[in-house]
């Protein structure tokens, strides 16, 4: 199966999160492997939206090798797209649409390695690929799949986002929170009767600002960070507001706990605050020296005669649910994808790029597997 014809035929799936429209692309996908001889389960988190773990199973008991990566694509945007966004079209060793590189060209390219695989012996080790829907708004496929325990085992994990097939052996993770203040209303022109929940929280806001997160992190990450992303407050401008909020997205390191950042919040506020915590990812590290990730550093040093040094990413990957799932497994972010083609007008990802993968992803099965 040719990886990049494989990659125009998965963009041309408009599958769109929101709303989540993976369905007609995963049966597409779930088809081809069965095919092929692996066992495929689809599990759905909500109607229509189906995720899928899929199996080649090896002659022995060793732990399998593990590709991830995620069917569903955000939306165009408002401004016009020079090509048609779900046409493939190839134009310059381009491959342009939506979902190109972040990241069906990574779904194809492995998919098609593990095709290509299935049609020879026999694998000493098996091969696991969880591929998933929801992964744009919050990784609700992975997430759904780790907690019905639908992924057993694994030796190592690719995550195939992109990367420019360059190694990354650790992510931050991300807690979201809410944080409201309530007040008492009061006519604007006599403010001494209210209690305004908007200069409340304009003081919890400076407090979060002023953060440092000293002694916490990480080498290839650098520091927990955070943002306040969103304000809410008032209903009428002649009335001293009664509730306010908003709401800060911190990017966190792996080591940072999570349960005592949202304490450490809420010390910083004061009773007062009522925190919601809106999302939670936990980030990912990967020994650089782990023995998991040795036989992916030597198929990339005999390509590029030299082995590349892995870095770490301020962003999350379905990794965050799978990781755990996987019983902290070993895991590599690489893919053919650009990371700064993510979400963009006009998505590209160089038609190379999803060869080399697949000739990376090939490799490694070979090592490992056979």
């Amino acid at each position: 199966m040719n990886c990049v014809e494989l990659a125009r035929k998965l963009v041309r799936f408009p599958s769109l999160n929101p709303p989540g429209e993976e369905k007609a692309c995963a049966d597409y996908v779930a088809d081809l492997l069965e095919q092929a001889g692996l066992e495929v389960e689809q599990h759905e988190f909500a109607p229509g939206r189906p995720s899928m773990v899929a199996r080649l199973h090896g002659a022995s008991d060793l732990n399998p090798l593990a590709f991830t990566g995620h069917l569903d694509v955000v939306p165009l945007g408002e401004k016009p797209w020079s090509t048609p966004p779900f046409a493939a079209e190839i134009h310059d060793g381009k491959l342009f649409g939506r979902g190109s590189s972040d990241m069906k060209a990574g779904v194809a390219a492995f998919v098609a390695a593990v095709i290509a695989q299935s049609k020879r012996k026999r694998p000493r080790r098996g091969i696991t690929l969880v591929i998933t829907a929801g992964e744009e708004t919050g990784c609700q496929g992975a997430f759904h799949l780790a907690e019905l325990g639908a992924l057993g085992p694994a030796e190592l994990l690719i995550v195939a986002e992109p990367s420019s097939n360059l190694p990354i052996i650790a992510h931050k993770g991300s807690v979201r929170l809410r944080i409201t203040a309530k007040g008492r209303t009061a006519h604007s022109s006599m403010p001494e009767l209210g209690d305004n929940a908007i200069y409340k929280i304009a003081q919890w806001i400076r407090r979060v600002e002023a953060l440092t997160f000293e002694g916490h992190s990480h080498a290839l990450l650098g520091n927990t960070t955070a943002s306040v992303t969103t304000v809410f407050g008032g209903q009428n401008i002649n009335s001293v507001p009664d509730s306010a909020a908003f709401t800060v997205d911190f990017r966190t390191v792996p080591s940072h706990d999570h349960g005592e950042l949202v304490a450490q919040v809420q010390r910083l506020c004061g009773d007062e605050a009522s925190i919601q915590v809106v999302t939670d990812f936990k980030g990912f590290a990967t020994a650089a020296d782990d023995s998991a990730i040795e036989p992916l550093m030597a198929v990339l040093g005999d390509r590029m005669g030299h082995r590349p040094l892995p870095t770490g990413a301020p962003y999350f990957t379905d990794a965050s649910a799978l990781v755990p799932g996987f019983g902290e497994v070993a895991t590599v972010v690489i893919g053919p994808g650009e990371a700064a083609q993510c979400h963009q007008t006009d998505e590209f990802c160089y038609v190379h790029r999803i060869d080399e993968a697949f000739e990376i992803y090939s490799a490694l099965i070979e090592r490992m597997c056979q």
